[in-house]
């Protein structure tokens, strides 16, 4: 197996100094965000809960707080 280096050789490549370093203009304008990089998304509806589950959530809240309210009479009494 032979592993061959991804690397440019420095002494091949363009537009370096001697030091190593890139002289003004060689390197690439700072690059802005991708503003297409995913697909379009042009209806997106907000899901929210539906009639059934809250109406299910508000029973069972109902029901906690009205034993609590029975508990806390018997209790008193």
């Amino acid at each position: 197996m032979s592993y061959s280096n991804p690397d440019p050789d420095p002494s091949r490549s363009t537009g370096l100094e001697p030091g190593g370093g890139v002289p003004p203009g060689e390197t690439p304008p700072a690059e802005s965000s991708m503003p297409e990089a995913g697909p379009s998304e042009a209806h997106n509806p907000a899901k929210g809960w539906a009639k059934g589950p809250l109406i299910l959530i508000a029973l069972v809240v109902l029901l906690v707080a009205v034993g609590m309210i029975g508990y806390a009479v018997g209790v008193w009494n």
